[in-house]
């Protein structure tokens, strides 16, 4: 064995992980009702031409064919080994296949670190062996992987007992080694199938990121499914996702956790507000993973993903302001129907992800009219019974989809695509290679109608809910940007600095914070000072964290004397409950008022990275939970967005005849902030800016109150 092996990496992983020469099964049983028993059956049922290595020590053959004892007896070193042996006798199992120089190891069992401690530890080393002889290691706890175009069903999974593995061009990466299953069994029912299959399960060394990637330039690939139940290598996702994008190849996922609890940080509100879904929200979204919320949608939403490109932003209403234009940036959808429940129903469902649908405009409405067709005002274009005849149906589409205030067109068809496929199709199908994406949703049951557009690769639905996740996660998707990827991970243990030291890093990023005097906590007499009264004077101290629960602030002092007697309060405040704690100096600021309070935020997520956030400030950022999320760093125009989405921030755009705010000071500051993300040399870990003033339109925004932790360099 040599000691400097390196492990296979990309496209060589993607071969002997996906399209080994040679495969053998270490474990593998002689009854094919158990589940060691399933991968031969399986291999042998899809007529895997590659060499099959049955391994087990108790057997001479298994399953009719011949058996050997260990690894060493093979004739030739297999590519991949799938071991399905008990978790006590898998580590001896990879010490072989290190000493043979097999390049992927699959392992079936659990009981690692998920069985606590004693799992945790053997995990730990089982990775160090792998890692050290140069072997690639699926799992533990991974019920294999498939490729259907060589036959590779190296798998446990009982849901490919059954024959004939339909081929299609999506991959998928699961966490969850049954949802493989699923999906098979799902997309089969809808004439769909995968062009490979992978359970990660715990992803001790391969995650669904780097596998995914060393599948990237495969051409038989054009897009991507993943199961995630959490955030796992982080930095292999976003290369991932990234390279993707580059590639014109959408990925969809689905990520469990939308009612997970909120991650609690010691030090900063950011944390507790950007909660663990929160954060893998931003996450997907800001790489361009269109994340869905039901399970049939991974499927339902991949015809849809390849036809809506990401980042082509959807045209601005024409002759509208530049910050209107902006804020009305939304994917226009149009809708058209033979049945008005059940348009009403595809409404409702974008209403509620946030999509308004567009009514035809004056212009279009005149169109129709002047091709005869029904062309009643409203917001969905209700062709009635009418609507099931070609003649009516098919030129109505054709005048929507050149519409300019659309950007997708949704039609709702009812009975007939139960009853008359053929013809309620017929126009959809005449209609779909229009560079403007048409979507059907079919009302009724209506399988051959459904089989009829699937196999033309038209985006077909068979309900309200699930055509608007697909529709609304794939808007929701952004083009993610090479900043990203260079985002700074700063190493060391977290070391607060104190709010003055804190303002030295905002003025390294340009962000404007309060005027500021530095005076020793001894100070008897107050100096003569650089601004007006009334001020606050504020204990400065790298050991005291949040101020107020201490009595280390004082507000609204209106005179030198107030100053003085502010000092002795402090001083009092301090011995009496942070008695011990250091700290000898008081910043001094004037008091200042804005229109509007945030909070902005940065901190280093473990899987995610970097990550700013922008929330309500004051109380109301934890009360309400009103923030905005993305990975950082973040464009200006992205700071606008965020902006945008923040609910109570509505009212400083002098909504109702109020004063506007400078909120276009505030997304400079938010994507200031958030370039700490590409700042190594601040080596910031966190940073929370809370209260940031926004002052009236042209008056800019200021800092009032800062924590930084940076990472520890000793």
């Amino acid at each position: 064995m040599s000691e400097t092996r390196l492990p296979v990496t990309g496209a060589a992983l993607a071969q002997a992980l996906l399209k080994p020469r040679s495969v053998a099964l270490v474990g593998a049983s002689d009854d094919v009702r158990k589940t060691a028993g399933r991968p031969l059956q399986y291999l042998r049922q899809s007529g895997f031409a590659g060499a099959v290595y049955p391994v087990n020590a108790q057997r001479q053959t298994v399953q009719g064919e011949p058996a050997w004892p260990n690894l060493r007896a093979l004739p030739e070193v297999p590519e991949h080994v799938f071991v399905m042996t008990p978790t006590a006798s898998v580590l001896d199992t990879v010490r072989d296949c290190v000493a043979l120089g097999v390049p992927v190891v699959t392992v079936l069992a659990s009981g690692f670190s998920e069985a606590g401690s004693e799992g945790a530890a053997l995990e730990q080393e089982l990775k160090r062996v792998a890692r050290e002889g140069g072997v690639r290691l699926l799992g533990p706890s991974s019920l294999g992987v498939v490729h259907p175009a060589t036959g590779l069903v190296l798998t446990a999974n009982a849901a490919f007992a059954e024959p004939e593995l339909p081929q299609g061009r999506t991959f998928v990466a699961s966490q969850s080694g049954s949802m493989i299953g699923a999906l098979v069994s799902h997309g089969k029912a809808r004439g769909m199938g995968f062009a490979g299959l992978v359970s990660v399960g715990s992803e001790a060394d391969l995650s669904a990121g780097e596998i995914c990637l060393a599948t990237l330039d495969d051409p038989s690939i054009d897009s991507y499914v993943l199961f995630l139940e959490s955030l796992h290598d982080g930095a292999a996702l976003r290369a991932f996702a990234h390279a993707a994008a580059q590639r014109g190849k959408p990925v969809v996922a689905y990520k469990l956790g939308r009612s997970a609890a909120a991650a609690e940080m010691a030090a900063t509100h950011t944390g507790a507000l950007a909660g663990e879904d929160d954060v893998a929200q931003a996450f997907l979204q800001d790489l361009g993973i269109a994340r869905v919320s039901q399970f049939d949608t991974l499927l339902e939403a991949m015809p849809l993903a390849r036809r809506m490109a990401l980042g082509s932003a959807p045209a601005t209403t024409p002759g509208a302001a530049p910050e209107t234009a902006r804020r009305k940036k939304t994917l226009r959808v149009g809708v058209v129907t033979t049945t008005g429940g059940g348009a009403a129903m595809v409404v409702d469902q974008l209403g509620v992800r946030g999509i308004e649908v567009q009514p035809p405009s004056a212009d279009t409405l005149a169109l129709l009219a002047a091709a005869q067709l029904p062309c009643s005002p409203g917001r969905v274009l209700d062709l009635t019974l009418a609507g099931t005849r070609y003649d009516v149906m098919k030129p109505a589409l054709d005048i929507l989809l050149e519409a300019p205030e659309f950007d997708l067109i949704v039609t709702v068809v009812g009975s007939s695509a139960r009853f008359q496929p053929e013809l309620a199709v017929k126009p959809i199908l005449d209609s779909a290679r229009h560079s403007r994406p048409l979507v059907a949703m079919l009302v009724p049951h209506a399988p051959l109608a459904l089989a009829q557009l699937t196999e033309a690769q038209v985006p077909c639905f068979k309900s309200p809910e699930t055509c608007a996740d697909a529709i609304a996660a794939l808007a929701g998707r952004r083009q993610p940007t090479a900043a990203l990827l260079s985002a700074a991970v700063p190493q060391g243990a977290p070391r607060a600095l104190s709010e003055a030291q804190a303002y030295g890093v905002l003025q390294a990023l340009h962000v404007p914070h309060a005027p500021v005097l530095r005076l020793p906590l001894v100070s008897q007499q107050a100096p003569a000072l650089p601004f007006d009264y009334p001020v606050v004077a504020k204990v400065c101290s790298d050991a005291i964290a949040h101020k107020t629960e201490v009595g280390g602030v004082v507000l609204n002092i209106q005179d030198a004397q107030g100053l003085a007697n502010a000092f002795q309060t402090l001083r009092t405040n301090l011995a009496e409950r942070a008695p011990g704690v250091p700290c000898d100096e008081v910043l001094v600021q004037p008091m200042r008022r804005g229109l509007g309070e945030v909070l902005i935020g940065y901190r280093i997520d473990p899987q995610a990275g970097p990550i700013i956030m922008l929330a309500a400030g004051g109380i109301w950022a934890e009360v309400m939970q009103d923030r905005s999320l993305r990975l950082a760093p973040v464009t200006l125009e992205g700071a606008r967005e965020m902006i945008d989405e923040v609910r109570s921030l509505t009212i400083l755009r002098g909504a109702r005849g109020s004063q506007p705010g400078d909120l276009e000071a505030l997304a400079q500051a938010v994507s200031a902030l958030s370039q700490l993300a590409v700042r190594p040399d601040l080596q910031v870990l966190e940073a929370e800016v809370n209260p940031l003033l926004v002052l009236p339109q042209g008056q800019g925004v200021l800092a009032v109150d800062a924590l930084v932790l940076q990472a520890s360099t000793a």
